[in-house]
C-alpha cells in the first residue's frame, strides 16, 4: 500500500532519525498500521499503548464515553467493558469520574495485558479489575457497561485493511450481528434496573440492533452519533414491564393491584 501524506508526517514527527523513519515508512508500507508502529494512540486525550494482538481505539468510540459522561455524575458506580480491548473506553470514563470502579472482561490475554498495563500506566489500576474469558465469565451487577462488539461482516473485514489488527475484534460473522446475539443477554443479566449500557454500532445497523437487544428484554433508549453525523452508540436499558406501566396509570397499587382483563 502507498504511505500517505498524512501517515508520513506522522511517523517523521515521532522518528528519531532518518534511519528509523525508513523503517517506519516500510512498515507502513507492508499494511501495519501507524499505531502499531509508534506502539501508542491516543484516545479522550490519553494515551493507550497498543500492539499487535489488541484493537485501535478510534475516535468514533470516544462517542461512547461522551454519552456515559452525560448519563453518570460523579458518583461511586460500577462499571463494565464486555471486550475491554486496550482499556481505552472504560479508563477513559475512570479518568473523569474519581468515585467510579471499574472491571474490563476480555477473551484475549494479549489485549488485557495491554489493558492492565495501561491502568497502571495512568494511575487507575487501584479502580480497575480486570477478567479473561468471554461474556458468560462476567460476575456481578452493574450500573454501566460499555462494549464494542465485533460488528464488520466477514465481507467486509476480507476486503478492509485492518489486517494486522485482531479479526476476534472486528469480525461480526456473516451478516455482522453474531456478537450483538451473544452479548444482549449477557447485558441484560448483569446491568442493575437502573443502570445503562452504551454499546458501538456500525453503519446502518441501529434497527437491527434494536430487535435483538428487545429480544432480550432490553430497552434502546437513544442512538447517538459521532463527530461524523453517523448514529454510533446505543444506550440502552433494562425495558419497563408494559403491564407495570399500565397498572400505575390505572391507579393500582404496587403488589396490590389487579390487572384488569383488557391488558
Amino acid at each position: 500500500m502507498s504511505l500517505s501524506r498524512f501517515d508520513a508526517r506522522v511517523l517523521k514527527a515521532h522518528a528519531e532519525d532518518e534511519a528509523q523513519y525508513a523503517d517506519f515508512a516500510a512498515r507502513r508500507k507492508k499494511g501495519e498500521s501507524v499505531a502499531y508502529i509508534l506502539g501508542e494512540k491516543e484516545f479522550w486525550s490519553l494515551s493507550f499503548d497498543v500492539g499487535p494482538g489488541v484493537l485501535v481505539p478510534r475516535p468514533d468510540t470516544e462517542t461512547l464515553v461522551e454519552e456515559a459522561l452525560k448519563t453518570f455524575p460523579d458518583a461511586p458506580v460500577r462499571a463494565a467493558d464486555f471486550g475491554v480491548g486496550s482499556g481505552a473506553m472504560l479508563l477513559s470514563f475512570l479518568s473523569e469520574r474519581a468515585q467510579a470502579r471499574g472491571v474490563g472482561i476480555d477473551s484475549s490475554q494479549a489485549a488485557l495485558d495491554y489493558a492492565i498495563g495501561n491502568a497502571r500506566k495512568l494511575g487507575l489500576d487501584r479502580r480497575t479489575d480486570f477478567v479473561l474469558g468471554d461474556w458468560s465469565s462476567v460476575d456481578g451487577m452493574f450500573d454501566l457497561i460499555f462494549s464494542n462488539p465485533p460488528y464488520l461482516t466477514a465481507a467486509e473485514l476480507a476486503a478492509s485493511d485492518l489486517h494486522d489488527e485482531p479479526a476476534a475484534a472486528l469480525d461480526g460473522g456473516a451478516d455482522g450481528f453474531d456478537a450483538y446475539r451473544a452479548l444482549a443477554p449477557a447485558i441484560a443479566a448483569h446491568l442493575n434496573k437502573n443502570g445503562f449500557a452504551f454499546v458501538e454500532i456500525g453503519l446502518g445497523q441501529g434497527d437491527a440492533v434494536r430487535t435483538i437487544f428487545a429480544g432480550s428484554g432490553l430497552e434502546i433508549v437513544r442512538i447517538a452519533p459521532d463527530l461524523s453525523g453517523i448514529p454510533r452508540c446505543v444506550v440502552a436499558q433494562a425495558a419497563k414491564s408494559p403491564w407495570k406501566g399500565a397498572a400505575e396509570t390505572l391507579g393500582c397499587s404496587r403488589g396490590t393491584g389487579t390487572p384488569p382483563e383488557s391488558l
